[in-house]
This record gives C-alpha cells, structure tokens and sequence, in this order.
C-alpha cells in the first residue's frame, strides 16, 4: 500500500500525455496523494493553503496583465510600430540586440521586468515584426519563427545574466549550498564567472541576429 502515495505522478503522467489542464491536474494529484497518505480533506486543504500563501510572491505577475490589456487598448501596439516604421535602417536583429543589453544590464542591478508578460507581447513582439517586414512581407512561417525568436532572445538574456546580480536568490542559493558542502563561495565570485557568461551569451546572439537579418535582407526566404 506504501506504493498508493506515488499515484499523484501517474496522474502528473496522465494528465500531460492527454494535455488536460495543468493547474487542475497538479492539485488533483496533491489531493489524491494526499488522502492516499492518510490525510484527511481538512489537513489537505490546510497544505494547499499555506504552500500558496507562502509563495504568494511568485503569483504577483498576473497584476501586470490588466495593465498591459489597458495600454494596448488605448493603442500602444499601433504607436509602437509606427515609431518603428519611421525608423529606416533599425532592423530587427538590431532591435533585439539592444533589447537584449539593456535587459542583461538591467539584471545586472538586480531589476527584473517579467520580460515576456510585461514587454515582449505588447511592445517588442510588434516592433520587432513590423522592423523585420520594412524590407520584406514574412510568410506565416516566417512569422512564427520571427516570434520564437523574439521569445529566445528574451529568455537567453534572463538566463545567461540573472546570476550577475550579487544579491539574486540563484546566486545567494549556490553560494550557501557550496558552503554547506564545505566549499566556502562569496556570492561575488559567482557573480565574477557569471558576466563573462553573459557577455558571450550576448556576442553569440547579435551573431545570430545579424545572420539572420542578411537572410531578410537579400530576400531570402525567413522560414527555409
């Protein structure tokens, strides 16, 4: 019977493979996996509520959702990509590279803009798309791959430089459990390796972006 209390990861399982809700299968598993150990609903339901309490902050980016669908109704898309159209030589490898530095600076201090809830949909997406199409009208193709890599260029910047902050809860997680293993670390000597990483992570980018937009220039089909 001790086997039971691991039936929450068949229904994890299960409820992938058939792509049911997320949120709903993960409690149903906890719920089941909880009575299963001989909890009672009472006691379940007490767990649920303090776990959620106690990450609470890890929800506060949905209060940035209604903001974004207020500005966009009052047209900053449309302002966003004008301005962009009246920019002539700005191409869209460009516009992410500069993205790209002020976020990895940003994190540098420690300042975290939630990138692809707060700027990446409403602001970077449209101007990144309307700069790429100045030259040349993107396929359907085209412009799925256009977003992907709009998306990746904000998650290589999050993840190559979110350890360059000596304050970050990566860092101070490292460095505490590098001492707990007998192998003392400052959080600055993390930070130390960690920039050299981002620096390169951005080179290799703006390499990236610049072959890419060569392909948009020279006419060349965006989604071979």
């Amino acid at each position: 019977m001790q086997y039971l209390r691991l039936i929450g990861i068949l229904i994890i399982i299960l409820g992938f493979a058939f792509k049911l809700d997320t949120v709903a299968t993960v409690v149903v598993a906890a719920v089941v996996t909880a009575l299963c150990s001989g909890m009672s609903i009472t006691q379940t339901l007490s767990v649920i509520g303090k776990s959620f309490v106690d990450n609470r902050m890890v929800t506060l980016f949905f209060l940035t959702l209604p903001m974004i669908g207020l500005v966009e109704s009052h047209g900053m898309k449309v302002m966003a990509v004008n301005g962009i159209s009246k920019l002539k030589r700005l191409t869209a490898g460009g516009l992410l590279d500069v993205y790209m530095v002020l976020r990895e600076i940003l994190l540098f201090f420690g300042i975290n803009m939630n990138g692809q809830v707060a700027l990446v949909r409403p602001l970077l997406s449209p101007m990144t798309m309307a700069a790429a199409e100045k030259n040349n009208k993107l396929t359907a193709k085209g412009k799925e791959k256009m977003k992907a890599r709009i998306a990746a260029t904000d998650n290589f910047a999050n993840f190559f430089s979110q350890n360059t902050f000596v304050a970050s809860g990566g860092v101070l997680l490292m460095a505490s459990t590098m001492t707990n293993l007998k192998h003392p670390v400052k959080p600055s000597q993390i930070v130390i390796w960690a920039v050299p990483i981002a620096i390169i992570a951005f080179i290799v980018v703006a390499i990236y972006n610049y072959l890419c937009d060569k392909r948009y220039l020279t006419g060349k089909e965006a989604d071979k």
